[in-house]
């Protein structure tokens, strides 16, 4: 992972520091006494204002902490987590040594060790993407209160890192424990599709995107993971041998997209356009009737896209009723419309193939229409 954080485009991808385990000695001695303690009044007072002052700053929130006259009890273990509203941090559940009911603290009342004691396997397995280690941790995450989508200093979550390394196996063990497919980290909000694209894994592009990760979600620079796999390939240096497997990488990743998302939505037809240049979206209407869409250039069909330009006009075929050679030695199909009264004769490129066949199928077992076989033999 380390080779692609050269790249200007990946700087962001780098990973955070490994977490320490810091001893509450080496912490400053006022916020020390802090963080190893919990009020004996009313520990649901504290709870309250922890969670209604999430977006105040640590050193606001320590300062009033302090002003309260309370007496503290002393932390025996964190027994449960959760991220706050955005990712911006992290809250534990802590069980007092007194046995005082368990109570939520912020992180930054609990001390570094007692929080590291918690969480340094959890990233530990996750930035090694160790599948057996990550396994049994999310096996005891409902006994321990873990949260799988906690997140580290700059909002990225197991599921960004494990996306990075490529370990299919961890992705899916993620998903499956409920992990938030479509989380964006706070430093630069790139999703685990964003993660897979930048560092070159191909398959978890196509785990994730089957797993349901939305590929359309944008980054803080408004770039789907798709474009953003294309600006690398973009400036990833052709014909230099050191950057052929690179690119080669890419090219795969850039078709593990273009072909899921075809894959499960299939355009009938090009109802509009609007926009100019790369910003150019066509309104679609879809085979299976869902309702219309605006669609990126990229996710239309050429041949769609071409014939609209072409201002060639679409239209709903019933079946087909009989086939000739035309003059020019290519086969035709006499085609009946379901809004034209009508059948008209068209080139097998413009036919539906599976009214081909159907078609086709019906004249070995004799049922073809009377039509189709008077047409075989001319006009």
């Amino acid at each position: 992972m380390d080779a692609l954080c050269m790249n200007q485009f990946l700087s962001r991808l780098k990973p955070a520091p490994k977490l320490t385990t810091l001893s509450s000695s080496s912490l400053n001695p006022q916020v020390q006494s802090l963080a190893t303690t919990r009020t004996t009044h009313r520990t649901s007072s504290f709870a309250a204002f922890a969670v209604q002052n999430q977006e105040t700053s640590s050193q606001q929130t320590q300062k009033k902490f302090q002003e309260q006259d309370e007496s503290y009890g002393e932390v025996n273990k964190i027994i449960g987590s959760r991220a706050l509203q955005g990712g911006t941090g992290m809250e534990y559940l802590i069980e007092w040594k007194d046995g005082h009911e368990p109570s939520w603290l912020l992180s930054d009342f609990i001390a570094k060790d007692v929080v590291a004691e918690y969480e340094t396997p959890w990233w530990t397995a996750a930035k090694k993407a160790d599948e057996s280690a990550l396994k049994q941790l999310i096996d005891a995450a409902e006994a321990d209160g873990r949260d799988i989508d906690a997140v580290d200093g700059d909002g990225r979550t197991a599921l960004l890192f494990v996306s990075g390394l490529g370990s299919e196996p961890c992705v899916r063990m993620l998903a499956e424990a409920g992990a938030d497919l479509n989380h964006r980290d706070n430093s630069g909000g790139l999703t685990a599709l964003h993660m897979a694209a930048g560092y070159v894994k191909p398959d978890v592009v196509k785990a994730l995107v089957e797993l349901g990760a939305d590929p359309e979600v944008e980054d803080d620079r408004g770039l789907t993971p798709l474009d953003l796999a294309k600006e690398i390939l973009k400036v990833t240096p052709k014909g230099n041998p050191m950057q052929f497997a690179r690119r080669l990488g890419m090219e795969n990743v850039i078709r593990r997209f273009e072909d899921a998302i075809f894959e499960y939505a299939e355009v009938q037809e090009i109802l509009e356009k609007r926009g100019k240049g790369e910003y150019v979206e066509y309104l679609v209407k879809w085979k299976d009737g869902s309702d219309n869409e605006w669609v990126k250039t990229a996710f239309v069909g050429e041949d769609l896209v071409r014939d609209y330009e072409a201002g060639l006009e679409y239209a709903v075929a019933k079946g087909v009723v009989g086939k000739r050679v035309g003059d020019d030695g290519k086969m035709e199909y006499l085609v009946k419309w379901t809004d034209m009264d009508d059948a008209t004769w068209e080139p097998e490129e413009n036919v539906d193939p599976d009214l081909i066949k159907e078609f086709e199928e019906g004249q070995v077992n004799g049922t073809g229409h009377v039509e189709a076989k008077l047409s075989v033999d001319g006009p």
